[in-house]
Order: structure tokens, then sequence, then C-alpha cells
């Protein structure tokens, strides 16, 4: 069988990217050939016989806006003009014009403007562009999903959420994204080495800081509420207002900014729990990515992934914006290690059951189907 798969990047550190890496993988073991239509792919599948690279060059376009619908119309060409060399075509979200058997949606614009949350940044000239972003992919998207034969929720909450914008329920399946088991393992880890503090409870904060959805400044007025615990912030920091807000709030001292980091599973076996109230996120890798750790996690009922989370393993609180709440939740994980080093052990058997394997076997059994 050949299979298509249309998404900008293949790639093991990116997030959307590294299921469709896994998926690749996946189809490739099951002995199909694989044809990746995108703009980068990891260097192992660029040599891997089974796998044919259909280059979108999207370079040189001056916004994610307008880079996108070149992307879109380009590989849509493409697939138009081989569509007979294609026996199943994989998309994610709206991604290209073509018409696909199954579409991931690992984001549904349509709730992020639903819940009148849209994406803020600091300038208000970007903040516009946002708005525009989201609410242009709402519509396109809904397109997406209408003409795809089938539909892959990647949480239990996409699901709804494609019910609501009316995809029929005939078409979707629930497929969980996975962790790496072997990457993301429990151990022990010199924080001097990763620039953090040793000797003091340390919570984790992961995800794109730039902009309001992952949800830091609630987190850190809960962390101001618990002086004496200290949080690392993972993200990208060029345009974020959070080190700024970090400072006015008189929390240099107990807040770490290190900026993106490719050594997340060092930084995650480093901390005591992660914290991640987002406003709005489908799934978050992220965490799966601590419960493999062997930490516990502090979430939001708005984040996807919460459904796999127990009282044995974590704390997720219904309203990200309950900043008591959070508080309680990260001084209940504060005040007994016991507690916390249980609860992690929880969080990895939970979390072996949610491998990359798990997860392509399912894809592989819809491709099938």
């Amino acid at each position: 069988m050949n299979v298509a798969i249309v998404t900008h990047k293949v790639l093991r550190g990116d997030g959307q990217g590294r299921v469709n890496y896994e998926i690749a993988l996946g189809a490739i073991e099951c002995g199909h050939k694989v044809i990746l239509i995108a703009s980068s792919i990891a260097p192992e599948l660029k040599v891997n016989t089974n796998v044919q690279w259909i280059q979108i060059e999207v370079k040189g376009w001056p916004s994610d806006l307008i880079r996108h619908q070149i992307f879109a119309v380009k590989s849509g060409l493409w697939i138009i003009r081989h569509r007979a060399e294609i026996d199943r075509l994989m998309v994610n979200g709206f991604i290209t014009w073509a018409k696909s058997d199954i579409n991931t949606a690992h984001l549904v614009h349509s709730s992020w403007v639903k819940r009148k949350q849209e994406v803020r940044v600091v300038s208000s000239l970007k903040s516009v562009y946002q708005t525009i972003y989201t609410r242009l992919n709402a519509v396109l998207e809904r397109k997406a999903y209408a003409l795809a034969k089938s539909v892959v929720a990647v949480s239990t909450q996409v699901k709804k959420e494609l019910l609501d914008i009316g995809v029929p329920e005939s078409r979707i399946s629930v497929i969980l994204n996975g962790v790496d088991l072997e990457e993301f393992h429990p151990g022990k880890v010199d924080r001097s080495s990763l620039g953090l503090p040793p000797d003091v409870p340390l919570a984790v904060f992961i995800g794109d800081i730039r902009t309001t959805r992952k949800n830091l400044d609630t987190t850190l007025k809960a962390i101001k509420r618990t002086p004496n615990l200290h949080l690392a912030v993972v993200g990208r920091l060029d345009a974020s207002p959070y080190p700024e807000v970090a400072k006015q709030l008189g929390m240099e001292d107990q807040v770490h900014f290190l900026g993106f980091r490719k050594d997340t599973e060092d930084i995650l076996r480093a901390c005591d729990f992660l914290v991640l109230p987002a406003r709005y996120d489908p799934f978050a890798l992220v965490v799966l990515e601590a419960m493999a750790t062997g930490i516990p996690v502090v979430l939001s009922s708005t984040v996807g992934a919460s459904e796999i989370v127990t009282p044995e393993c974590g704390v997720v609180i219904k309203d990200p914006e309950d900043v008591e709440a959070l508080a309680r939740g990260i001084e209940s994980l504060l005040t007994d290690p016991q507690r916390r080093l249980q609860m992690g052990t929880a969080a990895r058997e939970i979390a072996m059951r949610h491998g990359w394997i798990d997860m392509t076997k399912q894809y592989m059994a819809l491709l099938e189907k």
C-alpha cells in the first residue's frame, strides 16, 4: 500500500511532526511505502528506501498565514497530479486543498475561538494577526474535516469539539498520542548541569510562552503563593512577556527561564512535577512525557490529556483561571514527598500503556479498514 502523509514537518522534536514520524515508521514496519509531502523530514527518513519525500518549499514568505496557504496549494496540486499513485492519503487539519482519506485533528481552531481565548502576544499587531490566523483556520478546517472519509481525534475532548462543528460521530475515531518510553524514563539528573538550583522543591512548565494559551500567567500567580517552590520554565523567550511578568511579581529568584531546549527528558527527570493548566490544549505530548519520566502532573480539565490522569498520578483542576485551586493542587504535592513518589510510579505505569507502538497500531488498523 502507498500511504501519503501531508504535514509541514516529520521530525522527532516537533509535537505534530513527532506523531507523523511515528506513523510513518509504523507504516514502513507494516511493509507499506510512505510518501511524505512535507517541508522538512528527519534525516533517517530521507535515506529510507521505503520513503519518498515530496518537499514543499515555503521559505521566504513573510508569515505562517501565507506560508501555510502556499503549502496547501502546492501540496494539493501535487496530489491531484499523482492521486492514482496513492492508496491512502493522511492529512492533519487544514493543511492541503486535497480531499483526504484520514484527517487527524490535533487542534480544533473553532473551539479556541468559541472559548474567546484567542492567542494574545506582546504587540497588538501580532494579536490581530493571530486572531485572523485562528479564525481563518477555523473556517478552513471545517471544510477539511467535512471532506475526509475518516477523522481521528487525538483525545476525547477533540472528539466532542469535532461533533460540535458537525463531523458525524460515525466518521470519528479517537487515537490518543503516544510517548517514547525509552527516551522518557525515571532517573536522576544533576540539576546544576541544567542551570537549575539543587536541593529545592522544583516544578516544571513546558510549552509556548509567547502566548496566553498554555497559561503561564495563572501558573506564576499560583507559584507565588508557595514561596518555597521553584519553577523551571521551558519555552522560546523571543517576544515572551513572562520574564517581565515574573519580575513584576518579584519572582526572579523563584522562576528559572530556560528558553527552548532539546533536553526536556533530562529537565523532566530533574523536576518534582509538571504544571500545565492550559486554557486550551487538545492533548499536550509533554503530559505523557512527564508521566513516563515518573513524575506527577497538575493540569486543567481543558488539557485533552487530562483524560488519562487519575487521582493516583496527578491533580486535575476544573477551571484554568482558578488560581486558588491550582495553588492547592500544587501545595498538595509539595507538602507530601512520599505521596509524590507514589504518584510518579503510578504515572509511569499509565504512560506505559501509551507507547508509540500502541498508537501506530491503531493508525495502521484504520488505514487497513
